[in-house]
């Protein structure tokens, strides 16, 4: 059975796994990560199956223009072996129930209109809006969650939420060496077949 939940601090390299086998190091060249990258993000969730990790989605605070608040929704990506079963859709539909319940105003993202149409995402309110690199306008989607969140919306989506800390020198200095004196761990075989890279259930 699927269930959906926060995430842990000690999901982050299940989690990344995840990442990597639904989107490959192409992930870190989208122009949506760069409202990612340095920022914690403000709702993560994962879903779970027999304690494993098969499906996470994450949402980000940004400015949809001058003094607009909302929230941007990714990366989100269901394991190979568990799509087609539904687990994308009911992660959308939990983070965007949890983003209304917390008097978020508006969600955005970076995918595809047929599959998000569902959730209420359309372009209608995001053709003044652009992303900070290359995109596809079709695809910058909008749901508002309250009415007339993204009205008159207009100008550059940027990062806003707050910044990730960094650890200082000596923590790193001292990781470093515990590393060094550590024995090498064992290399135990992957819990998940690799069989399918198909496109992710995702949004960008």
């Amino acid at each position: 059975m699927v269930a959906i939940r926060h995430e842990r601090p000690a999901d982050v390299a299940a989690r990344e796994a995840l990442l990597d086998v639904s989107y490959g190091p192409v992930r870190f060249t989208k122009t949506s990560e760069r409202l990612r990258e340095g920022r914690l993000p403000e709702l993560a969730f994962v879903a779970t199956e027999a304690r494993r990790i098969v499906g996470t989605v994450r949402l980000w605070q940004v400015s949809a223009g001058a003094n607009r608040p909302a929230l941007l929704l990714g990366p989100l990506a269901v394991h190979p072996i568990c799509r087609k079963r539904g687990i994308g859709s009911t992660l959308v539909q939990h983070a965007l129930r949890e983003a209304a319940r917390r008097c978020h105003g508006a969600v955005l993202l970076v995918g595809d209109a047929p599959y998000y149409a569902r959730f209420g995402f359309s372009s209608v309110q995001t053709g003044a809006l652009w992303l900070p690199g290359a995109y596809e306008q079709h695809r910058l989607l909008a749901c508002e969650l309250k009415p007339g969140a993204l009205d008159g919306a207009r100008g550059l989506i940027s990062a806003a939420g707050a910044v990730e800390p960094r650890p200082d020198l000596a923590t790193l200095v001292a990781g470093h060496l515990r590393n060094d004196t550590a024995p090498a761990p064992a290399i135990e075989s992957p819990r998940w077949p690799l069989a399918s890279l198909a496109s992710a259930e995702c949004a960008a």
